[in-house]
């Protein structure tokens, strides 16, 4: 039995808080509900765990808080308490210091007459677009506690998907970097050494060796001129990013990337879906849903794919038909919005088309990993061969002299 700390609301809507024995989590739940109290928080809890809440002073809020803060307000909206009290409790336990004085700031606003969503709307680092709307729309609809719902569920397929794509891009850099350190390590502490062995033992060194230790003396007497050069490329690529021609230029270049455009093509794809699905469940407008979206890319050409699609819709026509033409979208995502257009469940028929392109995603991501795995591995075993073989090819030859 483990000891679990529960914070709940009774029909009443006052704050209840204790500990509980159980089993696990979803005892103490089901004993919070036979006491006819909605449950807010359950946590496990150490032997000397103290009643002060944990305090976390980071200052990034990620989709995961945003998604459990979602979650609280839509059981609790849901049980019949107050959004405004609701906020409130949520606020005085969560952990991340910049998001508790957020949700304060919000109550505040609440109490003086304004809206959840004109509330959130003045923190939009935090609370995006996409957020707002969804939430003046379930205010309107009076259907909040829905809104919620679809608010939490899109926040965590978000997260698993951004995480995802940042795991297939994090392997390969970790794999170069630890290449980049072998690299270093020989040039440092490995080939002087044997630098002052050959000086020692004289004689003609083998062409492969002399070839190396000629390659080696050049990178070694321009070391400097070599790190201020990449340095130099580095702050030009951020210079000219930040130009228009320059951003586009990249913006191309990262969908036409071997092995990861197609990857970060596919998560777009899949967020464009599920985005768009939560949005128009939600009842907001398409216009507005195309607002949105052409926000939640930094990439030009996919930005501009929405904006193009935005502007053929405010024109006349169908969704899919000005998805078509604006030369990015797949086939089979404009097939799928043209059945649900047809058949009135665009909203479901998008969840699906997202379903499918976080699978592709998957399967893409691990591909590259199969393909990347040994491509490294022969890589490392390269480097480590051409130095041994150049550095021991003098002794094997001294080794033959004395025979």
């Amino acid at each position: 039995m483990e000891s679990y700390k529960y914070i709940a609301r009774d029909p009443a809507g006052d704050r209840k808080e204790g500990f509980k024995q159980a089993a696990g989590v979803a005892d103490v739940l089901a004993w919070l509900r036979e006491q006819g109290l909605t449950p807010v928080s359950v946590n496990q809890v150490s032997e000397n765990a103290g009643q002060t809440p944990k305090v976390s002073y980071r200052k990034r809020i990620k989709s995961a808080d945003l998604a459990a803060f979602c979650w609280q307000v839509h059981t609790m909206v849901e049980g019949g308490i107050p959004v405004t009290t609701a906020i409130e409790t949520i606020a005085d336990d969560v952990e991340n210091l910049q998001l508790r004085m957020i949700l304060q700031q919000v109550v505040e606003k609440m109490h003086k007459g304004e809206t959840f969503s004109s509330s959130i709307s003045e923190f939009p680092k935090v609370f995006n677009r996409l957020a707002c709307a969804m939430m003046l729309a379930g205010e309107t609809g009076g259907n909040l506690a829905g809104a919620l719902h679809r608010l939490a569920t899109y926040f965590d397929s978000r997260d698993k998907l951004a995480k995802k794509v940042k795991g297939a891009m994090a392997y390969p850099i970790f794999v170069l970097s630890f290449i980049i350190l072998i690299v270093i390590f020989i040039m440092a502490f490995i080939i002087p050494r044997f630098r002052i062995i050959f000086d020692q033992i004289g004689g003609e060194l083998p062409a492969f060796t002399k070839a190396f230790m000629n390659f080696y003396d050049v990178i070694s007497s321009n070391i400097v001129y070599i790190i201020g050069f990449c340095l130099l490329m580095v702050i030009t690529v951020i210079l000219v990013s930040k130009t228009k021609k320059g951003h586009y230029a990249f913006s191309k270049f990262a969908l036409i990337l071997p092995l990861m455009g197609k990857i970060f093509s596919q998560a777009f794809v899949s967020m464009f879906c599920r985005t768009m699905a939560t949005l128009l469940a939600a009842g907001v407008s398409v216009l507005e849903v195309f607002d949105i979206l052409s926000t939640m890319t930094n990439n030009d050409i996919i930005k501009n794919a929405v904006i193009r699609t935005k502007e053929r819709i405010i024109e006349g026509s169908n969704i899919s038909l000005s998805m078509a033409a604006s030369g990015f979208f797949p086939g089979m995502v404009v097939k799928m919005i043209q059945v649900g257009e047809e058949s009135g469940s665009l909203s479901n028929m998008l969840d699906r088309t997202a379903d499918y392109y976080e699978r592709k995603v998957d399967a893409a991501i691990t591909t590259v990993m199969s393909l990347l795995e040994p491509v490294m591995i022969v890589t490392v075993g390269a480097i480590v061969l051409v130095v041994v073989l150049a550095l021991y090819l003098p002794i094997f030859s001294m080794s033959n002299t004395a025979k």
